[in-house]
């Protein structure tokens, strides 16, 4: 759902990590309330998802956590669902280099890329999948 004040979900995501939300919570607050979802829930089912879920550095927060966003938009459709998924995935990969946290890691040291970019590229991404 595009915002009017030039203000991107990604803005927010961002904004939400920087504020003390690991990845996931931060991406999915970023949505949740526009797809019925209270915040308060939105920060307990996203809790061990940060930091590649569980701290394992496996699968990224910021993905899980756009997984979870497209669940809230598109789940009555399965189909449509992991087609949504699949975009952004290929999007996130295609700009980032990974969607695994400890890949990202590394990646990260190169090129100054931060957790806090993540959360923005991943709002920004879904809000433009969510939107067509």
């Amino acid at each position: 759902m595009k915002r009017t004040d030039n203000v991107t979900k990604g803005d927010i995501a961002k904004n939400n990590f920087q504020n003390g939300c690991n990845c996931a919570q931060a991406v999915l607050l970023a949505f949740c309330e526009d797809y019925g979802m209270d915040r308060e829930t939105a920060m307990m089912i996203a809790a061990s998802f940060g930091a590649g879920m569980g701290g394992l550095r496996e699968t990224c927060g910021t993905v899980t956590g756009a997984n979870m966003v497209i669940g809230l938009a598109k789940g009555k459709n399965k189909a449509a669902a992991n087609g949504a998924f699949r975009q952004f995935a290929e999007r996130f990969r295609e700009k980032n280099g990974s969607l695994v946290c400890r890949e990202l890691l590394g990646i990260r040291i190169k090129t100054r890329l931060t957790c806090a970019d993540l959360c923005k590229d991943a709002g920004d991404m879904l809000e433009e999948i969510l939107a067509q």
